[in-house]
Formats: structure tokens, sequence, C-alpha cells
């Protein structure tokens, strides 16, 4: 689900959803949370048919983060989804 709030986009991704970050970047997956403080992003880079992926993992605390460049804010995160803004 994407809207858009006060000139940001805000997306929410629930496990397994994936999100292309902008054009010429990375596409982006919600992996859920392994631990009740560590959430996971999975970031897959591809080219025509070969590609690559590999999680990112953040503490539950941490709201700021960036991914190939692009700034995110996450409003909120739980086992089953995740609400990111793009700063």
């Amino acid at each position: 689900m994407n809207e858009t709030i006060g000139g940001s986009k805000a997306v929410v991704l629930s496990i397994g959803q994936e999100f292309h970050l902008k054009l010429g970047k990375d596409r982006i997956y919600y992996a859920g949370m392994p631990s009740e403080e560590v959430y996971s992003i999975v970031q897959r880079k591809s080219t025509g048919y070969q590609g690559y992926a590999w999680n990112l993992y953040y503490q539950k605390r941490q709201r700021d983060i960036t991914i190939d460049g692009i700034r995110l804010h996450v409003e909120r995160v739980t086992p089953e989804e995740i609400a990111i803004r793009i700063t």
C-alpha cells in the first residue's frame, strides 16, 4: 500500500512484499522479525536475468535507515508488516 503524506511516500509492506526504491535503484522486501528486537529487510540487486539479494538487520529502535543511497524512516514495525516513508 502506498500513500502520500506531506510530500513523501509512505509504504506498508507485509512479509515478502516488494518495493522498488527508485528507478535505477534496488528493490527491497520485508523479511519479518527474527527476534523481538530485530527486523530484517532484503535488498535485491538485479540486471536482466541475473541478480542477488542479502538480508539487512536493524534494531527495532532504529528508525532512520539508508538503503542503496535512499533514506527511509521506519514509522512502525511488527512481525507481520513494516511501514516506511521515503525522506
